[in-house]
């Protein structure tokens, strides 16, 4: 049995754990970022004053192996064509709601979680990287500071550095996961908002200084607009590693992505994240992406595939 541990947020860090839902004699732990204050989440955040729960809502239905009419409900969102004026559900997640209802009746966030990972039949471990309800800031290039998760990517400038005014605290349940693990996986994901705010907690740092885990960084495929927007793979790395990330081996794709797709995402400033420099570090490529939506994405099952092969190494 080995222990597998996934750090970051996102689609991204649910699409690594499809794939780890197809490998025998593992054990995973997503630890997952509360920073997101934008949408639904923001907005039951800053009522409820509760830790973000939107990621940990897309972690629990990446994990769960039913697709029933719970995950579809899990997963629904109230649309402007329900409104009458009289309550305001527009944009709210049912997800996030029955993790808000949960966390008053359980009376704490990780007995919400634990109550729906019973009722959605997981294995495995969801775990908040923290339960203080946190502020992701971001120091621009021009010393800008901007406040906020969902705000940070809004601005055109190189991020210098993200932080905490105040440093959270970690969940034991992250730390000791990170302990004991011997595979950690970075992303796939927002380098900047979905995977180093988990990094950046000091107790999460220290612990990721200890382990003797494998660590295994999943590079993104394509940059993102206003956040790495013309970031190459050494970029990505050297921003991870500057926010205190330990990598051992970096994961990236060797995919022909179509011009077609390529000519659309550079319209939205996205562009493919290629290997121009010397990187310092191990990169192995793969054939990991999935172009059936006329978008580019990483496909579970190559995911399966490549760490399989990354556990032999370690084994």
């Amino acid at each position: 049995m080995k222990n597998i541990v996934v750090i970051g947020g996102g689609h991204g860090q649910s699409t690594i754990l499809k794939g780890l839902k197809g490998i025998d004699d593992i054990h995973i732990s997503a630890i997952v970022t509360v920073a997101d204050d934008g949408g639904s989440t923001g907005r039951i955040r800053s009522l409820y004053n509760i830790p973000a729960m939107g990621d940990i809502r897309n972690v629990l239905l990446a994990l769960s192996d039913k697709k029933n009419f719970m995950t579809d409900l899990l997963d629904y969102r109230f649309s402007s064509e329900l409104y009458t004026g009289e309550f305001d559900i527009i944009g709210h997640n049912l997800g996030n709601l029955i993790l808000t209802a949960l966390t008053d009746t359980t009376g704490s966030f990780m007995g919400a979680i634990e109550t729906l990972k019973g009722i959605l039949d997981i294995k495995g471990d969801i775990i908040p990287s923290s339960l203080d309800v946190i502020t992701l800031f971001a120091k621009m290039d021009d010393d800008t500071i901007v406040s906020g998760e969902a705000n940070i990517p809004s601005f055109n400038h190189h991020i210098k550095e993200v932080f905490y005014l105040k440093a959270p605290k970690a969940t034991e349940e992250a730390i000791q996961a990170i302990k004991e693990a011997d595979l950690v996986i970075y992303g796939i994901g927002s380098v900047y908002t979905s995977i180093i705010p988990n990094i950046i907690i000091p107790e999460i740092k220290e612990a990721l200084n200890k382990t003797n885990a494998y660590k295994v960084y999943f590079a993104n495929c394509m940059t993102q607009n206003n956040e790495t927007f013309d970031y190459d793979l050494k970029d990505h790395i050297e921003a991870m590693e500057g926010h205190g990330a330990i990598i051992d081996l970096v994961v990236k794709h060797n995919d022909k992505i179509p011009e077609a797709i390529l000519a659309r995402y550079k319209e939205e400033n996205s562009i493919e994240v290629i290997d121009h420099h010397d990187t310092g570090h191990e990169v192995m490529t793969y054939d990991l992406l999935d172009f059936s939506r006329d978008l580019v994405r990483h496909d579970p099952s190559k995911i399966t595939r490549v760490i399989k092969e990354i556990l032999k190494r370690i084994s």
